[in-house]
């Protein structure tokens, strides 16, 4: 018997009926698979929704829930720079806690409040550090509600003062001009 090349014809004579179809292709699975794309699709809506309702082009800061800001007609767009919010006795520097209005309130006299007056304190420190070559420009951003009272203000502004931030802008809701 002369040698052939190998062909498919040759696995014939294997005596086994799975490896005769696995061999010649007859056992495969079928190529197109049943795929059901609707809960891919409901999981990418649901997602793309989630993203365009958390993402915020505007560039606005966020208002401390229960926090009634002033109105003013002469403002200027916002600034990079901390932001200081007092809502009801809580003190909070970029949403974070920095101190009580309480002792304050009860002494009804202006007195420096430490936790702001640190944080405030290391912020510039920071700045300088990730700025060296340039002027630090010492500006804190204020978000007051206006029912607090003046003496609060007045404290919180003097310590961030103390802390190295002597220009203060206050964060106010803009009312249109009026025409006179």
């Amino acid at each position: 018997m002369p040698i052939q090349a190998p062909t498919r014809r040759l696995i014939h004579h294997v005596g086994l009926e799975f490896v005769r179809k696995k061999v010649t292709g007859g056992g495969h699975r079928a190529t197109n698979a049943g795929l059901s794309l609707t809960s891919m699709i409901d999981f990418l809506v649901v997602t793309v929704v989630f993203l365009l309702m958390t993402f915020s082009a505007s560039g606005e800061t966020p208002i401390a829930k229960g926090l009634n800001m002033p109105k003013a007609e002469n403002t200027l767009d916002m600034i990079d720079a901390p932001m200081c919010a007092v809502v009801g006795s809580q003190i909070l520097v970029d949403g974070g806690q920095a101190g009580n209005t309480r002792p304050i309130e009860e002494s009804d006299r202006m007195q420096r409040i430490d936790e702001l007056f640190n944080i405030l304190k290391s912020k510039r420190e920071l700045w300088k550090q990730t700025h060296p070559n340039k002027d630090f420009p010492g500006v804190v951003l204020l978000q007051i509600d206006q029912n607090v009272k003046a003496v609060v203000v007045k404290s919180v502004f003097q310590t961030a003062a103390f802390a190295g931030f002597p220009n203060v802008s206050f964060m106010v809701n803009n009312l249109p001009k009026s025409h006179t």
